[in-house]
């Protein structure tokens, strides 16, 4: 019975161990569930708890924890404000707009040379260097540099003169760190609207949405009548509130998804296949994993476009507003990313990476060899071995060649091959020739 019972845990354990085979960087169903309830969740949280801006549950709770980081941030470069003023990030944002001042940040028409319109509600969206990404890092520095100021108006990219402004900073160095530091302390001031606006008012823009000012295409119905093209919808949209904070409140449910698609997934790695921990952490080299973020990231997407469909009302501003443009990105990006991968760049790159990290351990290796190398010591036998070669070449007879042989032997420390007189040990047909 014994046996019989050892015989069944034995099947059991090849059946398991075939099943974990086949499901090494494969879905089985559990995985597909899991991706789309993971997914649903986040798309029922994105429904009725992100909405759009001016009516979101949980837009409310994103302004209030940007307002508290605000004037965190402002404390901590020295905003001491009075009691009754704690409390009141109007008071931080005044502070931090005094004290993180830019030349590039004009807010009216009259402020641009009349070239183009511009207001302070829509000067965050088109002041390049008001952006939270390279682009307005790359332009603020550039602003800052050259006193000079860039937008996007009307499709294209407008750069005027400004005020002579003068980094502070010793060296060049110390300049571009000044410029880097002015940019973050002024993006923190905008972040939460301005200090004197009475209500929500308009921070700063998601990253790269200030690139939706070049779509100069297309014609959508914004209010009424009115058409307008993507560009202005955007605009549009950012005035209404769809703006950085929004932009965090629409990554609640993107971020409840995946973690959860994770959580999972490294659970049943884990105490299912009973896999080592460091072969469950959750990283994109897993096909598996990348599938069900496809699939859970794809059915948020869905849920997110078919509400935005249906309360929009065929009014393009209302379905651009309500749509989660932080979840609609991650998803191209996991398709563009899992296309790279099957069409089988990521492989050759891997290679190349993997040839160059064996070449580098190889240099290592050799490079520990040379540390060894007792370099007094090989310089002091090759001046004795130069040595012995200039006698020979003195030699002129054999017996005289005979004498330098063994005295360099004795001169260079090598033992002889043989014991005694040579030709007494030549004479020996025991004797043996042993090279040390």
């Amino acid at each position: 019975m014994e046996n019989i019972g050892n015989k069944y845990l034995l099947i059991e354990s090849n059946e398991a161990n075939r099943m974990l085979l086949q499901k090494e960087d494969k879905c089985d169903k559990y995985d597909y569930i899991t991706a789309v309830v993971c997914g649903t969740i986040g798309g029922m949280i994105d429904i009725f708890l992100v909405g759009a801006p001016g009516e979101s549950i949980l837009g409310n709770w994103t302004d209030q924890q940007v307002d508290k980081t605000v004037m965190a941030f402002a404390r901590k470069m020295g905003w001491n404000p009075k009691e009754k003023s704690i409390n009141n990030v109007n008071s931080a944002i005044g502070f931090l707009e005094r004290n993180a001042k830019v030349n590039y940040d004009q807010r009216k028409t009259g402020d641009v040379g009349d070239l183009f319109t511009i207001a302070p509600n829509t000067h965050h969206m088109m002041s390049l260097a008001h952006s939270p990404d390279i682009v307005g890092l790359f332009f603020s520095i550039l602003n800052q540099f050259t006193s000079t100021s860039s937008f996007i108006a009307n499709g294209q990219l407008v750069t005027i003169a400004t005020d002579t402004y003068e980094l502070q900073g010793g060296n060049f160095v110390m300049k571009i760190m000044c410029g880097i530091a002015n940019w973050f302390c002024h993006l923190m001031s905008d972040v939460a609207g301005s200090s004197g606006k009475h209500s929500r008012g308009t921070g700063i823009v998601m990253p790269f949405y200030e690139l939706f000012g070049l779509c100069k295409f297309g014609s959508f119905s914004a209010k009424g009548n009115e058409r307008k093209d993507l560009a202005e919808i955007a605009q549009m949209a950012f005035t209404r509130g769809y703006d950085f904070r929004f932009g965090l409140t629409q990554a609640i449910p993107l971020v409840v998804t995946e973690l959860s698609i994770r959580l999972i997934w490294a659970i049943r790695r884990r105490f299912q296949y009973h896999k080592p921990i460091k072969e469950c952490i959750p990283t994109m080299k897993h096909t598996d994993l990348r599938v069900m973020l496809l699939l859970g990231n794809g059915t948020l997407c869905i849920m997110d476009g078919i509400d935005a469909g249906i309360r929009s009302g065929g009014n393009f501003l209302d379905f651009f507003m309500r749509m989660n443009m932080c979840a609609w990105f991650r998803l191209v990006t996991l398709v563009l990313k899992e296309v790279y991968i099957r069409v089988g760049f990521s492989n050759s790159i891997q290679r190349q990476i993997d040839s160059y990290k064996r070449t580098t351990e190889a240099l290592h290796t050799c490079l520990e060899e040379l540390k060894r190398i007792d370099l007094e010591l090989y310089e002091r036998e090759t001046r004795e071995y130069n040595n012995v070669v200039r006698m020979f070449e003195s030699v002129t007879s054999e017996k005289e060649l005979t004498v330098i042989l063994l005295e360099s032997y004795e001169k260079l420390g090598i033992k002889k091959p043989w014991v005694g007189e040579f030709d007494e040990h030549m004479s020996n047909k025991n004797g043996k020739l042993v090279f040390e």
